[in-house]
């Protein structure tokens, strides 16, 4: 099949997200609970140079938006970086590509519900957590078989919520370092504390660089709205630039504020109990600064899951438009709506979390899948975005990725030893490859099997 009938195949989606949406969109998918509840986790590897393990983070999602900014204005599809993958490399890594990461994405978001219903705790304690969860999940099923429109107005206002409360944290932290209104806290966390700015050496700051990668995970979900704009020539690559740079500065200043105002030897596991955002509102005096926070934080989590069931529900209409999966998966409703493929991504996300609350520790094996899958498939998009150049000029593209091929080589490598890192350590980040390459293994083996029937039939038809 030649590239323009790969394209063409997944069209039919209703074009009604708004540029501010598919912004909003962006940040709510890449702004999770991870930033208001698990950086401490990040500081407690590296202490104050924390700020530098973002910055090689965030350096690595921002080749990833150049290469999708390029590839998404060519071909606007829902499938993305798996119809790109499919296209420039082959269709093996388009179809393992795409599989991965609906699997990535129904275990984060089962994570997620779990994590709803236990922030929803804090104010109906005798209600248990697995109510809160399936209908948190059933609501935000509902949600995305409606009009593309309506799913985007939602996900506008989780995201708004999230985005205010880090503004309005940054504001309130640059005002206690500098003294407006009370006593300075200054700089002197950042270096004058045992160990100074690295306490534990680039060993540190390299092993938080693992915390932030993941941070940033979410950032492709533009380039996968790209199918459902009026005018993606125009609004993904500004949606995508626009993005990245308030995301790498609400990452950036927000961490700094942290480390500023708590020393960082009191971060670390504790911190996974109680967030330094709640911290810091509280030594600003804002009343209830608690409930306020667990606000954010289950508005968090409730826009992750939107967004994510969103990118799920894509990922299997592409593969059902492409004949990878039934056909079924591939048909639109009244509303304009892949149904089929958001209500298998619910059940799926309810199996997760039912997984994560009844045996943590398969769960665990589960989100292995997860932190594996996501640096393959940022992988898959750099090289695609490298094979996608050999077969167009760049004075042909309607967009430019800046540093191109160098941006795309050096993001490469700093995944690759991301990701041989993770395989290394053997406390945590190793359950990534126990399963993760299980997984690929089996995707391959589901793959082959499909070639096969597929080149069986044609045989019987011909």
């Amino acid at each position: 099949m030649d590239e323009a009938s790969i394209i063409r195949r997944e069209a039919g989606l209703v074009q009604g997200l708004s540029r501010a949406q598919i912004v909003m969109m962006g940040l709510g998918g890449s702004i999770g609970t991870g930033l208001f509840m698990g950086s401490g986790i990040a500081i407690g590897y590296a202490g104050p140079a924390v700020m530098i393990s973002y910055a090689i983070a965030a350096f690595a999602a921002m080749a990833i938006i150049f290469s999708l900014s390029e590839m998404a204005v060519m071909h606007p599809a829902a499938g993305s970086f798996g119809v790109y993958a499919e296209v420039y490399l082959n269709p093996w890594a388009g179809f393992v590509a795409r599989y991965t990461y609906w699997m990535a994405e129904v275990v984060a978001v089962g994570g997620e519900a779990v994590a709803a219903g236990l922030y929803m705790t804090y104010w109906f304690p005798a209600i248990p957590v697995w109510a809160w969860s399936v209908g948190f999940a059933a609501i935000l099923v509902w949600v995305n078989t409606r009009a593309v429109k309506n799913f985007g107005t939602f996900e506008y206002w989780f995201a708004m919520i999230k985005v205010t409360a880090i503004v309005g944290f940054i504001i309130l932290g640059a005002a206690a370092i500098f003294g407006v209104g009370q006593p300075a806290v200054g700089f002197h966390n950042l270096v004058g504390l045992p160990g100074g700015f690295m306490p534990h050496g680039f060993k540190g700051v390299w092993m938080a660089v693992l915390v932030g990668i993941f941070s940033f995970v979410g950032v492709e979900l533009i380039a996968v709205t790209s199918g459902e704009t009026p005018d993606p020539t125009k609004t993904i690559p500004i949606a995508l630039r626009s993005m990245a740079f308030r995301l790498a500065l609400f990452y950036l200043l927000a961490l700094t504020i942290v480390v500023a105002i708590i020393p960082w030897t009191q971060t670390g596991a504790k911190v996974v109990a109680e967030s330094p955002f709640v911290r810091i509102f509280a030594h600003t005096g804002v009343a209830y600064a608690a409930g306020i926070m667990n606000f954010v934080v289950l508005t968090a989590a409730l826009s992750s899951m939107n967004s994510n069931i969103y990118l799920c529900s894509r990922m299997l209409f592409s593969l059902g438009r492409g004949g990878y999966a039934p056909r079924v998966l591939g048909k639109l409703s009244v509303t304009g709506a892949p149904t089929t493929g958001v209500l298998v991504s619910g059940t799926g996300i309810l199996a997760a979390a039912a997984v994560s609350k009844v045996t943590p520790l398969a769960y665990n094996y589960l989100f292995g899948i997860a932190l594996f899958g996501m640096l393959f498939v940022w992988m898959i998009i750099l090289a695609s975005h490298l094979a996608f150049r050999r077969r167009h000029r760049a004075e042909d593209l309607p967009v430019r990725a800046p540093f191109f091929p160098w941006l795309q080589i050096a993001g490469l490598v700093l995944l690759a030893a991301v990701l041989i890192t993770m395989g290394l350590d053997t406390q945590f980040w190793n359950v990534s490859w126990i399963v993760g390459v299980p997984w690929l293994a089996l995707v391959s083996l589901a793959y082959w099997v499909w070639k096969r029937r597929v080149a069986v039939t044609a045989r019987a038809e011909g």
